[in-house]
Parts: C-alpha cells; structure tokens; sequence
C-alpha cells in the first residue's frame, strides 16, 4: 500500500511504500508522547526506506532523543520546521525502515482489530490507558514486530 503523508502546513509531503499500515500499535513512551503525542501516545506505521519520496527536503529538520543515560539515541526524527509536525522516524540500526506516524498520514488507513498499548512503564498517572480483550498491554515493546502482528492478523499488505 502506497501511504502518502504531510505537516500541518504542507510544506513536507512525503510518500512510501508500507506492508504494514495498520496503526494498531500506540506507544506511551516520553520520546513519542513528548514529540509526536496527541493522547498521551503515538502510534507509528511500517514503510520501506527506499521507497520513501519527499517533496520540501528544505524543510525538515532532525531530533535525536536524549536517552535515559544521558546518551543521544541513534534515531532520527524527522519534522517540519515550519509548523513542527513530527513526520516519521528512522533508525539506522533497521535502515531499510521507515517509521511514519500515523498522525502525519493523508491515505485512508485500515482500522486495527485492536489496539496494542506498548512502553506502559513510562505512562504518565494522567494518561487513561483503554483496556479489554482487543487492548492488550506490554511494559515495554510487545511481543511481535509491526511485520509479525500484521501477519498473525492477516493484514500484511503484500
């Protein structure tokens, strides 16, 4: 599936190639929260790093977290400089992978069956986590990989 993305302002447009668009995974980490976070949380997609294409390359801007050692994290957050939309997110340690918030996307996404409530230790006391048989909750990263869940749910677009 073809996902195409934006800023707030229009002046990033970005597309991608994804196997795994569905945003059923929402992250409470202070990184995603703090970046990208509408609810308490981000939800970030798969896509395929070669197949990424981007018009206003002037107007992105990069951040690399703090970790909690006080090291720079080797992830590469991508937003728009002018309206501050958080865009996607790359790591080289997976470099064929793109990870686009789900919040940045124009293409209808599919919605998720469930929701996967991931990085649960480091949600703050004001932030009500939703719970039930399609919510299942991880203290940190879940189980699978976006590429393993879509899969196991018959999701993954070929």
């Amino acid at each position: 599936m073809v996902l195409e993305g934006s800023c707030h302002c229009r002046a990033v447009q970005f597309s991608l190639q994804s196997k795994t668009p569905c945003p059923y995974m929402q992250c409470y980490c202070s990184i995603c929260r703090k970046t990208a976070g509408g609810g308490g949380y981000a939800i970030n997609l798969g896509g395929e790093a070669e197949a990424l294409n981007v018009r206003g390359k002037r107007h992105l801007r990069v951040y690399r977290a703090r970790l909690e050692d006080g090291s720079e994290s080797p992830a590469e957050r991508r937003f728009c400089g002018r309206c501050g939309s958080a865009l996607w997110v790359w790591d080289p340690r997976w470099p064929e992978l793109i990870h686009p918030f789900a919040s940045a996307i124009d293409t209808p996404l599919p919605a998720p069956p469930e929701r996967c409530h991931i990085m649960l230790d480091y949600a703050p006391g004001w932030v009500r986590v939703p719970s039930g048989k399609r919510d299942p909750h991880f203290p940190e990263y879940p189980d699978q990989s976006l590429e393993d869940w879509h899969r196991s749910h018959d999701l993954l677009d070929p």
